[in-house]
């Protein structure tokens, strides 16, 4: 004997069910049933939805295999966050759960600690992507230096970024010299030659210390100076401007 379910709790979409439903709404509910179906389907593949699935590969976020893949992909997500049009990848709870017990990220970064550059989001980026160490001035003391040679030896990131940035406080301050609290002085060592090739310009200031920053990355370090030298890595730099999110790569 077929057992009718309650239609308090009954969703028909059976032709032959033996329920009270009217056929049109059998009929109008199995195509709904159907529409739902293939859409879940079409979003599960393409990672729209999903529990405990890996992260989706999203369109140009294609593993970087090369030192020079790396820095495009880099440009490509700072050209897609300029024209507000990004990706936003690796940035859910599967990307967070697939990357805890271990990272790769393909870039690392010395960028300044000042909170309008968050350098994943205007790089288009997400958890795990990038490897970021942050100062004032984005100046390359030792303890920035031996985090960098981590974050390219140990973990293999291809590029290594010095990020400046438009109006740069730390620069301006250095360049004015004058009396500051605190350790906020210890700075200006490390910005002091940038401030003096600039000759007054704080714009020529901020570019001059990314190249100097990059330089004693490249030099002073034995082990990126040996990564430099085998063609596994590639030191990069560039200036972010805070009034239009662009990214200016500058020649080394």
């Amino acid at each position: 004997m077929r057992t009718v379910t309650s239609p308090s709790s009954h969703i028909c979409t059976s032709s032959d069910c033996g329920c009270s439903t009217p056929a049109a709404s059998k009929k109008a509910a199995a195509i709904n049933r159907r529409t739902w179906l293939a859409w879940a389907g079409a979003a599960a593949a393409a990672g729209v939805i999903g529990a405990g699935a890996a992260s989706p590969a999203f369109a140009g976020q294609a593993a970087a295999q090369t030192p020079d893949e790396a820095l495009a992909k880099l440009e490509a997500g700072n050209a897609r966050f300029v024209a507000g049009k990004t990706l936003e990848p690796n940035r859910d709870i599967n990307r967070v759960k697939e990357v805890a017990p271990k990272q790769t990220p393909f870039a690392a970064f010395l960028g300044c600690a000042d909170s309008r550059v968050p350098i994943e989001i205007i790089f288009d980026q997400g958890f795990g992507d990038i490897f970021v160490t942050r100062i004032a001035g984005n100046v390359a003391d030792p303890a920035i230096i031996g985090s960098l040679e981590f974050g390219c030896l140990v973990l293999g990131a291809k590029v290594l970024y010095v990020l400046g940035h438009s109006s740069c406080g730390a620069v301006a301050a250095t360049m004015s010299g004058t009396a500051v609290p605190g350790q906020i002085s210890t700075l200006y060592q490390h910005l002091r030659p940038a401030t003096k090739a600039a000759k007054g310009d704080l714009d020529t200031a901020i570019r001059e210390n990314v190249r100097i920053q990059a330089g004693i990355l490249s030099e002073a370090s034995p082990v990126i100076a040996d990564l430099i030298k085998s063609g596994k890595l590639k030191v990069a730099g560039g200036v972010y401007d805070l009034a239009t999110g662009k990214v200016t790569t500058l020649a080394m």
